[in-house]
């Protein structure tokens, strides 16, 4: 058991969980994790054997067949996923929001017809805010769903779904005019579809197209896609909690999860990051001793730990917030940009460690290099990070004059 990132007070159950989990990501994930990455190839295997151990409905009330376990044991599940392979941590990620935003804002009939096979396994869920030519400013979303008799028809184009091909329910974020006069806010006026769609790419359901896999720089073996939507007619019982206008609130809710998932993969990669660096620190020999004996090499070591352990306590503060039922978005966005940016830099001095080697491809760290940016950017960038955390900051702080 490693001395970094212990959470103090688990229960027995949760210790058992993550120890279930431990013993799965270092048998079945870590050996084979860099070559599935290199070859781009998406991770059947592992993810049925997630699917056995029940993970994709870990915190799925039990009504609906799942465990019913709460966010912090969700997020150090994750926590030890990234550490064995981020991708795999991203195939449950976008699964887990659109399950928890069915669990918190569907009807009845959405949650008795999805949550079951979603906790299953059987059905996987994607979700979808940004749009090509939008990044962050979510109130400038162009895709548009117009009301027609008792359906809704979606037109627009959608960007970086993860899982967009792999999954069969997609939540989507689009302006729906219908009931909110000219001059709404932007955000009072976009509602959550839920679509149900065939699993692959091309034309899944008529007036839905998944073009294909987006090929990027890491995060591989996941698949990143577009969703054009052209004439995509959906019932009104499609819309997420039967009310048109909310889906701003909804996702926002889900995405704030969402941010406590990202810092828990930020803390997961830190650490293997740093597993990776103090062990080659005590094989690799110059001037005659391991490099760990040398004082440069020890400050490194001393540095990429602090942060790893800084990150994780932030990370389950976050996580317990939330749990406990309080506003966490402060938490949440700090403990995202913090993990996220010492993620980006112990991952950057193991590199160093490794010297010439961390170049290799047949290291793994040279796979870890090429991951940690994503976590940069997903789930609203270091800069809307920092730009939520000081928004709160002065409401919390107004200055009484």
């Amino acid at each position: 058991m490693a001395r970094l990132a212990q959470t103090a007070g688990l229960t027995d159950v949760q210790q058992e969980i993550l120890s279930t989990v431990r013993d799965f990501v270092d048998k079945e994930i870590i050996p084979v994790a860099t070559g599935l990455e290199h070859r781009d190839e998406y991770p059947q295997a592992i993810v049925d054997g997630l699917k056995e151990l029940g993970l994709f409905g870990l915190m799925i009330p039990e009504e609906y067949g799942g465990l019913g376990e709460s966010l912090l044991t969700y997020a150090l599940c994750v926590e030890e996923i990234a550490r064995g392979w981020m991708s795999v941590s991203g195939i449950i990620n976008t699964h887990f929001i659109v399950a928890y935003m069915l669990k918190q804002h569907g009807t009845q009939e959405q949650k008795d017809h999805f949550l079951p096979r979603m906790a299953a396994g059987d059905i996987r869920g994607a979700f979808s805010m940004s749009e090509p030519g939008l990044g962050s400013d979510v109130s400038a979303i162009t895709s548009k769903a117009v009301r027609d008799g008792d359906e809704y028809v979606l037109n627009g184009q959608k960007m970086w779904l993860t899982n967009g091909g792999t999954s069969s329910l997609v939540a989507v974020l689009v302006r729906s005019d219908e009931g909110h006069p000219e001059g709404t806010a932007p955000h009072k006026s976009m509602t959550t579809f839920l679509i149900e769609k065939e699993p692959g790419f091309g034309e899944v359901r008529p007036g839905l197209t998944i073009p294909g896999k987006i090929d990027k720089m890491g995060y591989k073996g996941v698949d990143t896609t577009e969703l054009i939507m052209d004439g995509l007619r959906l019932p009104a019982d499609r819309v997420l909690g039967g009310v048109t206008g909310r889906g701003f609130y909804q996702m926002m809710d889900g995405v704030e999860v969402g941010r406590v998932n990202v810092a828990a993969r930020g803390c997961g990669v830190a650490q293997r990051a740093f597993e990776l660096g103090v062990s080659y620190a005590q094989q690799r020999h110059t001037f005659g001793k391991p490099i760990a004996q040398h004082q440069a090499i020890q400050f490194k070591l001393a540095e990429m730990a602090t942060k790893v352990e800084a990150a994780h306590a932030m990370m389950v503060n976050a996580a317990r917030k939330k749990d406990s039922g309080e506003r966490n978005d402060l938490e949440a966005g700090m403990a995202k940009y913090l993990a996220s940016e010492y993620c980006k830099e112990v991952v950057e001095d193991a590199f160093r460690i490794h010297g010439g080697y961390g170049f290799s491809k047949e290291y793994e760290i040279e796979r870890l290099y090429r991951e940690a940016p994503m976590l940069l950017i997903g789930e609203g960038t270091a800069e809307i990070q920092k730009m939520i955390i000081g928004r709160r900051l002065l409401e919390e702080y107004r200055f009484q004059g």
